[in-house]
C-alpha cells in the first residue's frame, strides 16, 4: 500500500548526511530547488569526489530512453560501496513506465533518485508503482506566509543568525522564489562580511536602496496614508536605481504582498486570533504586526479589492502592456494603493 505522507526535505537531508540511503528515490513538485539542494546533499554524502567518474550519471529524461538508464541503475560499482543515478526530468524520459518493475527490484548496490519538475499523474505507472515502493516526496512552492520561516531557517544552516525586520524584508523581496531567496541570503552574508548576523541595513545595501528612501518606507508611507512623502520616496527610489524599469517591477511585487498581508487582516478569522497567529497568518515577525494591523484599519474590503486590482494593472503595464514611463505607472500606482483619507 503506497505511503500517504511522503518524506519532508528535513527527513531526507538527514538521512543522506548519515548515509542511511535507500535503494531508490522518487522526487516531484514544482519547488524544483529543494531538489537541487536534495541532490547536491546526496553525491557530497554517497560518493567521494574521486568516484564520481566510474560511479555517478546524471541524465536528463527528455535526452535519453528508459532502457539505457535502467543499464545504469542497474550497473555495479566500482572501487566505491555503491553507485548514484540521478535522473532530472523523469516525467519526460520515453518508456519510463519500464520502472514500474524497477521498483519492484531495485539494484542495492546503487542509489537512484527520480525526479520530475511537476505533479505527474500518481494514479497511473510508473508513478503510482513508484509511491508505492520507493521513498517519495512531493515538494510544493512555498505560501507567502512560510517564507520568512523558510528564509530563517536556510540562513542558520549558513551559520548566520538574521534580524527579523531583514527577515521580513527579504521575504517581500524575493517572494515564494526559493533559488531567488538563498542566492539573496548570498549577498547578504557578502555584505555581512565578518559580522555573523544579517541585518536589514544588509538589505538595504545589497538592493541599492537607502535607510530613508526604500520600498519598506514606501509602503509604511502609503499605509498611513501619507502622499507626500510615498511620492516623496518613489522618486527617489527610481533615480538612485541602475534601472529604472526594473526597480519599478521590484516595487510593485513588495507592494503586491503588503496590500495582500492587508487583506488577509481583513478577514473574519483574524479579528479572533492572537498576535502569534496573526503574525503566522499574513506571514510576518509577531514585532510587525501591530504596524499591520494600524494600517489594515484604514482600508475597507472594498479599498483593498482596488488595491489589487490597481496593482495587476501596473504590473501589466511594466511587463510590456504599456510604453508609458515606468515613473508615471508609478505615480498613478501610488495614488490609487492610498487609503481614502489622505494626508500630506
Amino acid at each position: 500500500m503506497a505511503k500517504k505522507t511522503g518524506l519532508s526535505f528535513e527527513d531526507l537531508a538527514t538521512s543522506f548526511r548519515h548515509q542511511n540511503f535507500k535503494p531508490l528515490y522518487f522526487l516531484f513538485g514544482e519547488e524544483g530547488f529543494l531538489i537541487d539542494e536534495l541532490q547536491d546533499i546526496l553525491i557530497e554524502n554517497a560518493l567521494e569526489p574521486s568516484q564520481h567518474d566510474f560511479n555517478l550519471d546524471i541524465v536528463y529524461g527528455s535526452d535519453t530512453e528508459a532502457s539505457k538508464v535502467i543499464g545504469l541503475c542497474q550497473g555495479y560499482p566500482a572501487m566505491a560501496p555503491r553507485r548514484v543515478v540521478i535522473v532530472r526530468e523523469f516525467e519526460k524520459l520515453e518508456n519510463n513506465r519500464q520502472f514500474k518493475s524497477y521498483a519492484d527490484d531495485p539494484n542495492p548496490e546503487a542509489v537512484v533518485l527520480l525526479a520530475c519538475t511537476n505533479k505527474p499523474n500518481l494514479s497511473a505507472h510508473p508513478y503510482r508503482a513508484l509511491k508505492k515502493k520507493a521513498a517519495w516526496s512531493h515538494f510544493k512552492p512555498l505560501y507567502d506566509n512560510q517564507m520568512p520561516g523558510w528564509i530563517k531557517k536556510y540562513v542558520r544552516g549558513q551559520g548566520y543568525d538574521i534580524e527579523p525586520q531583514a527577515v521580513q524584508m527579504l521575504a517581500d523581496y524575493v517572494g515564494t522564489d526559493l533559488q531567488t531567496a538563498a542566492s539573496e541570503v548570498e549577498k547578504l552574508i557578502t555584505f555581512a562580511g565578518e559580522r555573523d548576523t544579517l541585518t536589514a541595513n544588509d538589505v538595504l545595501d545589497a538592493s541599492g536602496q537607502t535607510r530613508e528612501f526604500n520600498v519598506f518606507e514606501l509602503q509604511s508611507a502609503i499605509g498611513e496614508g501619507k502622499y507626500a512623502d510615498a511620492m516623496r520616496i518613489t522618486n527617489r527610489i527610481l533615480q538612485q536605481a541602475s534601472n529604472a524599469h526594473s526597480e519599478a517591477i521590484m516595487i510593485v511585487a513588495v507592494l503586491n504582498a503588503y496590500v495582500d498581508k492587508l487583506w488577509k487582516l481583513q478577514m473574519p478569522q483574524a479579528q479572533r486570533m492572537s498576535k502569534h497567529k496573526l503574525a503566522g497568518h499574513i506571514g510576518v515577525s509577531p514585532y510587525f504586526v501591530q504596524e499591520y494591523k494600524q494600517a489594515a484599519r484604514r482600508y475597507s474590503m472594498r479599498a483593498v479589492q482596488d488595491a489589487h486590482a490597481a496593482l495587476l494593472a501596473a504590473d501589466y503595464e511594466l511587463k510590456g502592456g504599456s510604453r508609458r514611463d515606468p515613473r508615471l505607472i508609478l505615480t498613478l500606482l501610488v495614488r490609487r494603493l492610498l487609503p481614502q483619507r489622505v494626508t500630506a
